[in-house]
């Protein structure tokens, strides 16, 4: 096992839908070597979007276990009870909110989406999905199906890896990159580009010129949905207040 990768949890969950009520159907994770991936009876139905997202069926899942009470979840938050182990995930606060559901608490995690935009400083890239990435940053993984758990965390594994290689020409040893990774997850990192909306695909910086109008309706939509925390809505709010330069 390569050292850089020593003690993180990467993981990746593939939920019913995006809602309160939703829950995990596919857990996959791979720890100190040890790799594992299943399928789930969830206690709501999937819903449309995650089948088509992920090309599993309600069907498929009818006659599982739950995971709820199976070895996963048991050995996953036994995982999580070492202090020196790290969860690693893209867009890490919605998986976490999911296994919450599940009876799983989370101590401490790094969350690649952020470190990828924190890193994109020029805002090069045109989005921060996983599997945009992958492509984007020439990734070069096998057997990894997209928006499937397992292959998910194989890409996961392999962004990680191109993050750790690139903050260890600033960092000396393996602790101050994960001190960092650490660091950047925990504060709120500046948005660069927007991928909705009329202006999907512009820089933030010049729709502020443009048309400051916007950022402040969007501003006041982000605010009202504070709690939905897996949707960076802190880094939405950071950026927007800077932006049109409303401090709290």
């Amino acid at each position: 096992m390569n050292e850089k990768y020593a003690n993180l949890l990467f993981i990746d969950t593939e939920t019913t839908g995006r809602e309160e009520h939703d829950r995990i159907f596919q857990v996959a994770y791979d720890f100190n070597g040890e790799g594992r991936s299943a399928l789930f009876k969830p206690p709501v139905p999937l819903c449309i979007e995650a089948m088509e997202a992920t090309g599993y069926t309600n069907r498929d899942v009818a006659n599982l276990d739950p995971f709820e009470g199976s070895d996963m979840q048991k050995r996953i938050a036994e995982i999580l009870q070492n202090n020196d182990v790290i969860f690693v995930a893209h867009n890490a606060q919605f998986d976490i909110a999911m296994l919450n559901k599940e009876g799983i608490e989370v101590p401490k995690f790094i969350d690649t989406l952020k470190v990828a935009q924190y890193l994109d400083e020029n805002a090069k890239l045109g989005a921060y999905r996983l599997q945009y990435l992958r492509y984007a940053l020439d990734l070069r993984v096998e057997n990894a199906r997209a928006h499937d758990a397992l292959g998910d965390v194989r890409v996961l594994k392999a962004l990680f890896g191109r993050m750790f290689d690139k903050l260890s020409q600033e960092y000396s040893s393996r602790e101050e990159v994960l001190q960092k990774m650490l660091g950047i997850t925990e504060s709120p990192v500046e948005i660069k580009r927007i991928s909705f909306g009329k202006y999907a695909g512009s820089l933030l910086k010049d729709i502020a010129k443009d048309d400051p109008g916007y950022l402040e309706w969007l501003l006041k939509q982000k605010e009202s949905n504070m709690d939905n925390s897996h949707d960076q809505i802190e880094d939405w709010i950071y950026t927007l207040r800077k932006l049109v330069g409303k401090r709290e």
